[in-house]
């Protein structure tokens, strides 16, 4: 459901319980949020103005946002204008999607003085504005000219105007017949699905979602023509809503998708409610819906950015592989020189595009070598040699950078495996850091450096083993199992964390996390425990969804790291290998 004129006026209702809050703390996160503190009664505010043309809103909040180190101008504006003061009132004007929130204090000679702070929910179109007692413009969030507007200038100095709309207002509807008359609606063809654009365009402050919930919850066919008894159902259920809203009895209604998780919501009139329920689950809805979108944006950012390399790679293995193709034939060019140095005493000294000659490692048979007409057979001889001896010394480089290549295409392949299975931006940040100290992702990740900052920051691991670090936790029996959730940590957790007596588990052959079996007394584990453990670590692989995979487990003393090695990358020995089913752990 929208944030429309109903559910601003719900919110304003609610919040009319804060008035005689005493302003005490303004905040401006981002260019489109502004947080007041404000207290009361011995407790603690916080109200969210939102003016994102996505997710605008005006609701209390519990969930803090980081703020930069040097306030913006509008927040120093507010600041010097409203701290101090005490909220007068909270009104929302019919179903308008404008809160005007009124503040009352004294000055520094102790005369009232009244401000306004305006917040204008309109999509693309929102804003906060401070106005003062003569509804003046102090300033505002976004400045509109007349340029842009023709009908409203919002800059510093100019009085306020109220924004103004064709559509009706439903508050001043007095019963059914006057509604149906507004709507004008021709019941001999239209039909039920057509009735939320109708409403819609006729009232304001009523959102399409809004009565297409109304239909779904009357169980109203969308397929059947409009009678006066659907519409008259869909009307009383609007205004019990309304009713509700003034007598804060509104609910809501949490929209859930198939796999339980809330994709919408409804307001439900007629049931008791806590105070501010609205409000807080407004703050989670939203939270929650800004988190899930920021975090599928950062994760397919970075996922691009991984697959470019992984492409790039991709192309320089296969460029070297067609090198070691030519490499296969380079023995071929030192026979034809050798070939032709042989015989040049039988050779007449003229240009010929070919030479037949006996081949005396093949028992002399007869072998037919083309030549570079623009020279001499002995010249045509060294050339042979140079290029043989050009593929000599290319075979060696180009094997080199093949296992180099090979080894970095390993490393990409795990990094993918980690984003894959990453749950939060935190998890996204700590893969971020971790490919930024990589050589293999040097070149992709300066530059998104440069276009696009994380808000989150992370202290690096140390050997400290009381630092912060948050690996998957399971209880097996009386035993600790770690999982390692990234390169970085798996490192961590198996040559800084990990005893050397501790048991690690890693699939054999296949990307996944380092495990962990912290034994902190003499009790060996028993083979139920080991099982356990390593369908843990099959369940944390890319073998996920296999069903026979092998586990290698050896104690971590035998775990190396060799020199230069990506992060992540060990090399162990003395291990036994169980094969398991992957199983979800409970």
């Amino acid at each position: 459901m929208a944030f429309d004129g109903i559910v601003t006026k719900a919110i304003t209702s609610e919040l009319q319980q804060l008035i005689g809050g005493r302003i005490d703390k303004i905040y401006e996160p981002n260019k489109n949020n502004v947080v007041l503190g404000f207290y009361l009664n011995g407790v603690n505010y916080a109200l969210n103005i939102c003016i994102d043309s996505q997710n605008y809103r005006l609701h209390l909040t519990t969930h803090s946002k980081p703020n930069p180190q040097t306030a913006l101008n509008f927040c120093m504006l507010l600041r010097k204008n409203l701290i101090g003061l005490r909220i007068k009132n909270m009104i929302s004007t019919n179903l308008e999607r404008v809160v005007t929130i009124e503040f009352e204090g004294f000055d520094d000679v102790d005369d009232i003085i009244t401000k306004k702070l305006i917040v204008e929910l309109m999509g693309r179109h929102c804003n906060i504005i401070l106005v003062d007692e003569n509804n003046m413009i102090i300033d505002s969030l976004r400045h509109i000219s007349s340029d842009n507007d023709l009908t409203r200038e919002i800059v510093p100095h100019a009085k306020y105007v109220y924004p103004t709309t064709n559509k009706l207002n439903f508050l001043e509807v007095t019963d059914f017949k006057d509604f149906k008359s507004k709507l004008a609606i021709n019941f001999d063809t239209t039909f039920v699905h057509a009735l939320p654009t109708y409403i819609t365009n006729t009232f304001n402050g009523i959102s399409n979602g809004f009565i297409k919930h109304i239909i779904n919850t009357l169980h109203i066919d969308t397929s059947i023509k409009i009678n006066d008894a659907i519409l008259e159902n869909i009307y009383n259920y609007i205004q019990d809503i309304i009713i509700a809203t003034d007598n804060l009895t509104l609910s809501f209604d949490m929209i859930k998708d198939d796999k339980g998780n809330i994709k919408d919501y409804a307001l439900i009139p007629g049931k008791a409610t806590t105070p501010f329920s609205l409000n807080f689950f407004i703050d989670d809805y939203y939270f929650n819906k800004e988190t899930s979108e920021t975090f599928k944006i950062y994760r397919n950012s970075i996922s691009k950015l991984i697959l470019d390399t992984l492409k790039k790679y991709n192309k320089r293995l296969f460029h070297i592989n067609e090198k070691l193709k030519e490499c296969d034939h380079m023995d071929t060019y030192k026979l034809y020189g050798e070939l032709i140095t042989a015989n040049l005493y039988r050779i007449k000294n003229v240009n010929t595009d070919t030479l037949t000659l006996e081949n005396y490692y093949d028992n002399n048979a007869l072998i037919t070598i083309s030549l570079d007409k623009r020279y001499s057979p002995s010249h045509n001889a060294k050339l042979f040699f140079k290029k043989y001896n050009k593929l000599k010394n290319a075979l060696m480089v180009v094997s080199e950078q093949k296992e180099e290549t090979i080894r970095d295409l390993d490393y990409i392949q795990s990094v993918i495996y980690e984003l894959e299975t990453c749950s939060s931006i935190e998890d996204i940040t700590n893969i971020f850091e971790e490919i930024s100290e990589s050589s293999v992702f040097k070149e992709k990740t300066d530059k998104y450096k440069k276009q696009k900052h994380s808000k989150i920051k992370k202290s690096k691991l140390t050997k400290n083993k009381n630092v912060h670090f948050n690996p998957i936790k399971y209880k097996i029996e009386n035993y600790t199992f770690l999982v390692g959730r990234n390169n970085m940590e798996n490192d961590y957790l198996t040559l800084k964390y990990a005893k050397k007596t501790d048991l690690w588990f890693h699939t054999k052959d296949i990307h996944g996390s380092h495990c962990i079996l912290v034994l902190d007394n003499s009790t060996e584990p028993n083979q139920d425990v080991l099982v356990k453990c390593a369908e843990i670590a099959a369940y944390h692989s890319k073998a996920r969804n296999s069903s026979n995979v092998p586990v290698d487990i050896c104690e971590v003393k035998y775990v190396k790291k060799p020199n230069g090695a990506k992060p992540g990358m060990v090399i162990y020995k003395h291990n036994k290998t169980i094969h398991v089913t992957p199983k979800k752990p409970i």
